[in-house]
């Protein structure tokens, strides 16, 4: 279950300023070890050291066939690929430079498969945090909408997060009016 919050868009300069948006709340951020250690736990047939063992190999040699300017594909969850972050745009070609447009790379992650977001639309369900801990006040949101839900409903995309060729792998829930309320003024 995703849980999530209500907060208010709070940054002035925003088309969507005022507006109440949905965050999710994370509790725990599983590393490398606990995935190994979940992996086992399902009778994969291999150790904790086993899977861990593979797994860190796996990141060594992402970043090896990145940095060669590759693709990697891994079915079912994404395709990693490098962007550049370009500094600004130069007047010509000729007063192009590496120091002086680049300021470097970052890693992009598209969602591929099963974890696509169309996929983990048809999956999730989403509970309003606050419902679940029995904490009073609904959150900015007058009618309680939004309490709790099956999000089976994949028609409405801005929810789905951002899995476009740009770069943005965050997965926020960027509204179609611009912002999310994540700035702060």
């Amino acid at each position: 279950m995703i849980k999530y919050v209500v907060k208010r868009n709070n940054c002035r300069a925003n088309a969507a300023y005022g507006k109440y948006y949905a965050h999710p709340v994370v509790e725990e951020t599983i590393d490398l070890a606990g995935l190994a250690r979940h992996m086992e736990d399902h009778n994969s047939g291999f150790s904790e050291a086993m899977c861990i063992g593979v797994m860190k190999a796996m990141v060594k040699c992402i970043k090896e066939q990145l940095l060669e300017g590759k693709n990697v594909k891994i079915d079912n969850l994404a395709i990693f690929s490098c962007g550049i972050k370009n500094k600004e745009g130069a007047l010509s070609e000729e007063a192009f430079s590496t120091s002086g447009n680049i300021s470097g790379v970052k890693l992009r992650a598209r969602a591929t498969g099963t974890l696509s977001n169309a996929s983990l639309n048809l999956s999730a369900s989403l509970k309003k945090a606050s419902n679940l801990l029995g904490a009073s006040g609904n959150g900015g949101v007058a009618n309680g909408a939004g309490d709790s839900s099956n999000s089976s409903n994949t028609s409405d995309s801005s929810n789905t997060g951002n899995t476009s060729n740009t770069g943005n792998t965050s997965g926020s829930n960027t509204p179609p009016a611009g912002g999310s309320g994540d700035e702060e003024e």
